[in-house]
C-alpha cells in the first residue's frame, strides 16, 4: 500500500511539471513573438465633461502697424492674426530666440547662472543698445539675463552666444536650427542681436511661435523679463525696461521690444491675469507709443472674451495600464504637462478627452517615452482642442525567462 501511495506520488509530480512546462510555453510564446496578450494596444479611454471652447468670431482692429497677432501660448491658438506671415525685420525681438537657446542651456544643466560670462572685443564694439560691455569684463548669467531682457544690450547677447557656441556665427546656425525645428517657415537670422540686415527677417506668427515656445517650456525667463527697473555692476549701473507695459500695463510679463530706423517698432508681448497669458505681437508699428497702443489693445481683447481652464495638471495619473512582455502588475500613465483648454466667456460646449496608445507598445520603454496622446475634441463639432503625448515615468524592463518561471511558479501555488 505504501509502495502505491509513493508511485502514485511520482505519478502526481511528473503530472504536475508537465502542466508547468505546458502553461510556461503558453505564457512565454506570446511574448517571445510579439503578440499582445497582457494589454489590448488598441484600447481607447474616454470621458466627456462640460467645458467651453474658443469660438470662431474674428475682432475687427484700425491698426497702424504692418502685422499683428493674439496667442493664448498654453494651447497655442490663435485668436486675431493680420499678415502673420509678411516677412519683417525683427529689430532686438531677435533676441527671443537668444534667450530660449541660453535658457534651454540652463535647463539641461549646461549652463548655470553662476557661470561667468567674459565680454570680447568683438562683442563690446556692436553699438545699439548696450550696457557699455568692456573687453576682458565679466558678468555672471544672472547678472546678463537682466542686461538683455531689460535694456535689450546687444553686447551682452553677443558675449552671452560665443560664450554658448564658441562663435557668434555657431550660435546664430543654433538660432536657425532651433527655428526650423519649431516650423518657423519666415524667419532668417543673420545675427544674434537684432541690428539692420536686409537677410535678416521673421514674421509675426515666427514671433510668437519662438516666444511661446520660451515662455511655456522656460518659465523662469519671465523673472527676468518681468523686471522694470534694476542695477548692475555692484549698483553702479541703472537698468530701465524698454518695455513700458512692464510699469503700466496690469499683469505684464515681458517679453521683448525692438526697433531699428529699417525694422520701426516691434514688441512680442505676453501678460497674465487670474491665470490667464497672453501673447500679442506687434511688427513695424510706426512709433513705439502706437506699438504698445496696438499691443495693449489684443490683449485687453484677449482678457475681455476668454480664459482658459485647466483640465490635467502636469504627473496627473490618468490610469494604470499593463505593458505587453513585463510581468509588472500595471503602470501609471501620466501626462507630462498641463492640459489647458481656451474657451470664450459665455459659451459652454460638452467635450471629449480620449487616450490612444501607441499599437508597438511593449518593453523595453525608457522613462518619459511617448506612449500614446490624450485628445480634447469637442463634442458638438469633433474638432481638436488640445492633443498631449502620454508618458509612463519610469523606466520599463523587459521581463526575464526566469521571472516567467517564478511567476508562473507562485501562480499555480495560489491555485493550489
Amino acid at each position: 500500500m505504501k509502495v502505491f501511495k509513493r508511485i502514485k506520488s511520482k505519478d502526481n509530480i511528473k503530472y504536475i511539471q508537465k502542466f508547468l512546462i505546458c502553461m510556461l510555453v503558453f505564457v512565454t510564446l506570446p511574448n517571445v513573438f510579439g503578440l499582445s496578450y497582457i494589454y489590448n494596444l488598441s484600447k481607447t479611454v474616454t470621458d466627456e465633461s462640460s467645458i467651453s471652447a474658443v469660438a470662431p468670431v474674428a475682432p475687427t482692429f484700425a491698426f497702424q502697424s504692418k502685422a499683428q497677432l493674439l496667442m493664448e501660448p498654453s494651447t497655442g491658438t490663435v485668436i486675431y492674426a493680420n499678415n502673420e506671415n509678411e516677412h519683417i525685420f525683427p529689430a532686438s525681438v531677435t533676441k527671443v530666440m537668444s534667450l530660449l537657446l541660453t535658457m534651454e542651456a540652463i535647463d539641461s544643466g549646461k549652463l548655470k547662472y553662476t557661470d561667468i560670462i567674459t565680454c570680447s572685443k568683438t562683442a563690446s564694439g556692436l553699438g545699439g543698445s548696450q550696457i557699455w560691455f568692456q573687453p576682458g569684463e565679466k558678468l555672471t548669467v544672472d547678472e546678463a539675463l537682466k542686461a538683455i531682457c531689460v535694456v535689450s544690450a546687444n553686447d551682452v547677447t553677443t558675449a552671452v552666444g560665443e560664450h554658448l557656441a564658441g562663435t557668434e556665427g555657431n550660435f546664430v546656425v543654433q538660432m536657425n536650427t532651433k527655428a526650423k525645428e519649431l516650423g518657423m517657415v519666415n524667419t532668417n537670422f543673420v545675427n544674434c542681436h537684432g541690428l539692420h540686415d536686409p537677410n535678416h527677417y521673421t514674421s509675426a506668427l515666427d514671433i510668437a511661435i519662438m516666444s511661446r515656445e520660451l515662455i511655456t517650456k522656460h518659465p523662469d525667463i519671465l523673472k527676468y523679463t518681468s523686471i522694470w527697473m534694476d542695477t548692475l555692476r555692484n549698483g553702479t549701473f541703472g537698468l530701465n525696461s524698454t518695455n513700458k507695459l512692464i510699469r503700466f500695463y496690469e499683469g505684464a510679463t515681458g517679453l521683448k521690444t525692438g526697433s531699428t530706423p529699417q525694422a520701426l517698432f516691434n514688441l512680442s508681448a505676453s501678460a497674465t491675469r487670474e491665470g490667464t497669458t497672453f501673447l500679442a505681437v506687434v511688427c513695424t508699428a510706426p512709433s513705439g507709443d502706437i506699438r504698445n497702443e496696438e499691443v495693449k489693445q489684443l490683449l485687453d481683447y484677449g482678457f475681455a472674451n476668454y480664459k482658459t481652464k485647466n483640465i490635467f495638471v502636469k504627473n496627473t495619473v490618468l490610469e494604470s495600464i499593463k505593458i505587453n512582455k513585463s510581468l509588472v502588475k500595471k503602470f501609471d500613465v501620466t501626462i507630462n504637462e498641463d492640459v489647458n483648454v481656451l474657451y470664450e466667456k459665455g459659451r459652454e460646449i460638452e467635450y471629449n478627452q480620449q487616450i490612444v496608445y501607441n499599437t508597438d507598445l511593449k518593453a523595453p520603454i525608457l522613462k518619459s517615452t511617448s506612449i500614446g496622446k490624450i485628445t480634447i475634441t469637442s463634442k458638438t463639432d469633433g474638432k481638436l482642442i488640445s492633443e498631449k503625448n502620454v508618458v509612463i515615468n519610469e523606466d520599463i524592463c523587459k521581463s526575464k525567462m526566469m521571472e516567467y518561471y517564478i511567476f508562473l511558479i507562485k501562480k499555480v501555488l495560489v491555485l493550489g
